[in-house]
This record gives C-alpha cells, sequence and structure tokens, in this order.
C-alpha cells in the first residue's frame, strides 16, 4: 500500500508580515501576506496549500487516483469529466494549435527515451521515432461532458498545472483578503498588489548553470512571472547542450534556445506558456517574445 505523504504547512513571521511554506508539485513552496495577523496568515496559508495539493493529486501522472491516471488507463474507452478539466484540457488544445504541434501533452511518453540527467546518453533516432507513434494531440477528441484517448497513450499536465495551480492560489487569497498576497510555486508566482503602496515585491531569479552567481533581481508590483529553462535538467555531449524542452513533433530537443526565460503576464498560465513557447522557437525566442509586446528576460 502506497503511503501518502507527509504534508506540512510552516508559517514564519517576518519583519512585514508572515510566509508559509509547504511543499508540492516537487517544488518548495511559499505564500507572503503582508500582514501582522497571524491567525489570519495561517488561514489562508493552509487554504492555499489545500488547493495546490488537490490539484496536484487531482492531475499529476504520478498519483494512482488521479483525472490524469485515469485517461491514461483509459484504454481508448470515453471518460467522464467534470468542467474543471474540461477547461484545462481547452487551454492544452489552445496551446497546441498557438505552438503549431510543438507543444503537446500527449508528449510525455518521450521520457522513456529521454532521460535529462545531466549525462551524455542521447537516445537512438530509432527509439524516439518509435515512441512518436504514440504522440499527437489530434488524435484525442473530448467535450465538456467526455474525453477519449486511443490506447497507448497518455498526458501529462506537467506543463501546465503548476502554473494553473499559482492562479488557483491567487484566486483564494482575492477571496479571502485585501491584503498584499504573493504566491510562490517553485519559482512560478504571482502577486495581487504591492506590498505597500508602489512598493513593489522583490522576486530573485537563480542564473542557470552558476550557482555562485548572484540571482537577478525582478521588481514586481502585480501579475505574475514564470521562467522556463533547462537549469536542472539537460543532457550533455560532444559540447552540445540538450534541454529538456522537446519538440513534440520530432521527439527531439530544442537547440540554440536561451537557457532561461522569464515572462510577465497578468496571470501565471499565460506567462508558463509563452515562456515555453518561446523555447521551442530555439534561437527564435527573443524575437517571439518581443512580438507579444510583454517584458520578458532571457539568459543564453
Amino acid at each position: 500500500m502506497n503511503k501518502q505523504p507527509i504534508r506540512n504547512v510552516e508559517l514564519l513571521t517576518t519583519d512585514d508580515g508572515h510566509c508559509i511554506r509547504f511543499d508540492a508539485m516537487a517544488s518548495p513552496c511559499e505564500v507572503i501576506v503582508a500582514s501582522k495577523d497571524y491567525q489570519l496568515a495561517q488561514t489562508l496559508g493552509k487554504l492555499i496549500a489545500d488547493e495546490v495539493w488537490r490539484i496536484e493529486d487531482k492531475y499529476s501522472r504520478y498519483k494512482t487516483n488521479s483525472v490524469c491516471s485515469a485517461i491514461n488507463k483509459s484504454n481508448g474507452q470515453a471518460l467522464v469529466i467534470d468542467h474543471e478539466s474540461y477547461l484545462l484540457l481547452n487551454f492544452a488544445d489552445t496551446c497546441y494549435q498557438l505552438s503549431d504541434g510543438v507543444f503537446d501533452i500527449t508528449s510525455g511518453v518521450l521520457r522513456h527515451v529521454w532521460q535529462f540527467d545531466g549525462s551524455d546518453s542521447i537516445p537512438c533516432d530509432a527509439a524516439v521515432q518509435q515512441t512518436l507513434v504514440n504522440i499527437g494531440w489530434h488524435k484525442i477528441s473530448f467535450n465538456e461532458q467526455q474525453i477519449v484517448m486511443p490506447k497507448h497513450m497518455e498526458l501529462d499536465f506537467g506543463g501546465i498545472g503548476k502554473e494553473y495551480a499559482v492562479d488557483r492560489a491567487l484566486l483564494i487569497a482575492n477571496e479571502f483578503t485585501e491584503l498584499p498576497v504573493l504566491v510562490n510555486l517553485g519559482g512560478d508566482l504571482a502577486a495581487n498588489k504591492p506590498r505597500e503602496p508602489n512598493l513593489p515585491w522583490q522576486v530573485g531569479i537563480e542564473h542557470p548553470g552558476f550557482v555562485d552567481r548572484k540571482p537577478m533581481v525582478v521588481s514586481l508590483l502585480k501579475g505574475a512571472l514564470a521562467t522556463s529553462g533547462d537549469a536542472k535538467r539537460f543532457l550533455l555531449k560532444d559540447n552540445v547542450r540538450y534541454s529538456h524542452i522537446l519538440n513534440a513533433k520530432t521527439g527531439w530537443p530544442v537547440l540554440q534556445a536561451p537557457r532561461s526565460i522569464t515572462v510577465a503576464a497578468p496571470q501565471c498560465i499565460q506567462a508558463g506558456i509563452l515562456a515555453t513557447l518561446a523555447l521551442m522557437k530555439g534561437e527564435q525566442a527573443e524575437s517571439f517574445l518581443a512580438e507579444q509586446e510583454i517584458k520578458f528576460w532571457a539568459i543564453r
């Protein structure tokens, strides 16, 4: 029998408020509340942590009882879905269309041939091509009531799930209090308003691959930031660095992309997909983001 992970919420008092810390989605998470009210911060922190854990339990492919796992085990049969799942699938479809099929949440099966562990273990093209047979969002049909996915295919919400959780967490914060709140789930984050009038949040962004280099600091009044890059997941062979960002149409990593891209947008799910889509543009990443007329930071 699988044991449920121990889920704790830690509440720390800071100079100007409280910081709630917990772990979710394989990431350290925190909620910063600009309030001296201990009880308020404790209650809000618990509400947000529970919501993030709910989304993780519902959409993680690692959870055997998740919606994602149920779809992946549906064996080509129609499966009933709820409205929240329909909306996420609809967003995934939009991302697929915008990327011309390069972003595809059925491409998670490529993990069986690609292991981004920092080694030089590059799979053979034959193995990649064989895996591509079970990739293709266009093969899936869904509506507000059900989804039908062919046998041997899988979904993976990892490319959009954490950013969605950030937006849901901030929505809960706004319903609970009018105080300034920042939600940070492993570097994908959002704030509802400045810490004080015209006083921004100071957000550090780590430099990929250089732990001894000072992080870049971004001032954020409100809105979201999301970062995508290959700082921790990559392969290196013959002086060529292979990012974990894979082109779902070819099955191979996108080359000549920035090491890291951070995007600012009104919502975290928007910032996250724009950062990912930019990386998929390779050497054209910066020009793609410039065309979107949004603020971004790229590190090569």
